[in-house]
C-alpha cells in the first residue's frame, strides 16, 4: 500500500549523493580545507535521539570518506537539550553564534524546534528538524530557515484511515494519544478524517508524554469494546499501550502511527501484545523484505547493513538523520559555509533518500513525500511489510 503525492522533478539517490557529487560544479571553488560543523540538538536520554546521534555520526563519517566535499570535512557537534525547550534554545543560540556551524539537525522534541524559531531565523541558521509535529514546518512564512524530515500527520492519518476502512470489519475505534504538540495535532487530524467515514470514534483519551503507567487510560478505552485501538504516541508509550490493552483483555486490532517507530526488533516484554499490530512507517524498518530493484532501494539496504554493523541493531528513524546529512552535504558542496545559500539550496532539494523520496519547495518545508509511507505488521517480535 502506498500513498502518493505528485512529484514533478527527478530525485537523486543517496548513492549518487555520496558517489557523484564531487563531479558537480561548486559555487565555492577555492575551498579552504576547513572543517565545517553540523550541530545536533538532541536529548541524550531519548531512545529516538540516540538513534539520530548514531546515524548522524555514521553518515558524516561516510560523507567524509567519500571525498565529495573536496578538501573540506564535516564534523558533528552534539548538545544535550534534555527535551527541554529552554535548554534547546540555549544550544541553538550557541550554534548560531559559531560561524563554523553551517547547519543544525534537531531531534524528537517538537517544542524545542518550534520554540527556537526566532533564534534560528535571526542567526540565519539552516536547521533540519526530525521532530514529528506538523507545526515544526508550518506556518512556512515564519520558518524560513527551518525544515522538517519525517512523516506528516496528514499523510500518516490518510494511511491509517485507508487501512481501517479497507478491513471492513472495524466499526468502532478508540484513540489514545500523547498530550503534547504532536499527539494533540495527530488526534485532531485522525478524528476529523474518521468522522468522514462510517467508523464511530469513542471519546479519545490522552496520556502525559512522560507517563510510565497508562493502564488506567487504556483500560477505560478498552471498556468501550472498540474493534480497533489506534495509538498516537512515541515508541515507549506505544509499547505500554499494547501491553496495557492486552492485560485489559482487548482482542481487537491494534494500530500505531509513524511516531511509534523505533527499533526493528520489538522489546521482549511487548512481543506478545504487539503481535499482528500494524504501523504506518517507511520501508526502512522492514528493509529485509525489500528487493533492491532500484539504486535507491539498494542504497537503503546498504545503509541498513552499515548501521547494523556499527551499532549491532537497527532503528528505523536513523534514516531521517542520515538523509539530513546528505542534504546538508549536497548544499555545502555548492555553497561552502554560506548559511543563506545553504538555506536556499535546501529549499529546492530533491533526493530519493534513505527514508524515501524527499522534496522541499518554497511552499513546503516538510520534505518526506507521502509515497514513502506504507503499512508494516509486527510478526514474531519484528516489523515486516504488511503486503
Amino acid at each position: 500500500m502506498r500513498f502518493h503525492r505528485r512529484v514533478t522533478a527527478s530525485l537523486l539517490t543517496p548513492a549518487l549523493l555520496l558517489g557523484g557529487l564531487t563531479a558537480c560544479s561548486s559555487d565555492d571553488p577555492a575551498g579552504s580545507g576547513d572543517t565545517l560543523v553540523v550541530g545536533a540538538d538532541l536529548d541524550n536520554s531519548s531512545v529516538v535521539d540516540i538513534a539520530y546521534a548514531r546515524a548522524l555520526q555514521l553518515r558524516i563519517d561516510q560523507v567524509n570518506a567519500s571525498g565529495q566535499l573536496g578538501d573540506k570535512k564535516l564534523s558533528l557537534r552534539t548538545q544535550d537539550n534534555r527535551s527541554d525547550p529552554t535548554s534547546s534554545l540555549r544550544n541553538i543560540g550557541t550554534f548560531g553564534a559559531d560561524k563554523s556551524v553551517v547547519a543544525v539537525v534537531s531531534g524528537n522534541c517538537d517544542q524545542c524546534a518550534v520554540g527556537a524559531i526566532k533564534t534560528i531565523t535571526d542567526d540565519k541558521l539552516p536547521t533540519i528538524a526530525l521532530a514529528p509535529s506538523d507545526q515544526v514546518a508550518n506556518p512556512i512564512s515564519e520558518r524560513r530557515y527551518l525544515f522538517k524530515l519525517g512523516p506528516n500527520s496528514a499523510d500518516s492519518t490518510a494511511a491509517l484511515v485507508s487501512e481501517l476502512t479497507r478491513t471492513k470489519t472495524v466499526k468502532k475505534v478508540a484513540i489514545v494519544y500523547s498530550d503534547d504538540m504532536y499527539g494533540n495535532g495527530s488526534e485532531q487530524a485522525l478524528t476529523a478524517e474518521l468522522n468522514k467515514t462510517a467508523i464511530k470514534v469513542t471519546t479519545p483519551r490522552s496520556v502525559k508524554p512522560t507517563a510510565t503507567d497508562i493502564s488506567q487510560t487504556v483500560g477505560t478505552l478498552v471498556d468501550a469494546k472498540p474493534d480497533a485501538l489506534v495509538v498516537l504516541t512515541g515508541p515507549d508509550q506505544a509499547q505500554l499501550a499494547a501491553t496495557s490493552a492486552k492485560a485489559a483483555g482487548f482482542g481487537g486490532r491494534l494500530y500505531f502511527d509513524a511516531a511509534a517507530a523505533s527499533d526493528q526488533f520489538i522489546a521482549p516484554e511487548a512481543v506478545a501484545a504487539t503481535d499482528n499490530a500494524e504501523m504506518v512507517f517507511t520501508q526502512t524498518l522492514a528493509i529485509d523484505d525489500v528487493i533492491a530493484t532500484t539504486p535507491a532501494k539498494a542504497a537503503r539496504k546498504q545503509w541498513f547493513r552499515d548501521y547494523t554493523s556499527r551499532y549491532g541493531s537497527y532503528s528505523g528513524v536513523a534514516a531521517f538523520a542520515a538523509d539530513a546529512v546528505d542534504l546538508i552535504a549536497a548544499a555545502v558542496v555548492r555553497a561552502g559555509s554560506d548559511r543563506d545559500r545553504i538555506r536556499d539550496i535546501l529549499e529546492t532539494s530533491q533526493i530519493d533518500g534513505l527514508s524515501g523520496p524527499i522534496r522541499f519547495t518554497p511552499d513546503s518545508h516538510s520534505g518526506l513525500m507521502p509515497q514513502a509511507l506504507t503499512m508494516l505488521v509486527a510478526r514474531s517480535g519484528r516489523w515486516r511489510l504488511a503486503s
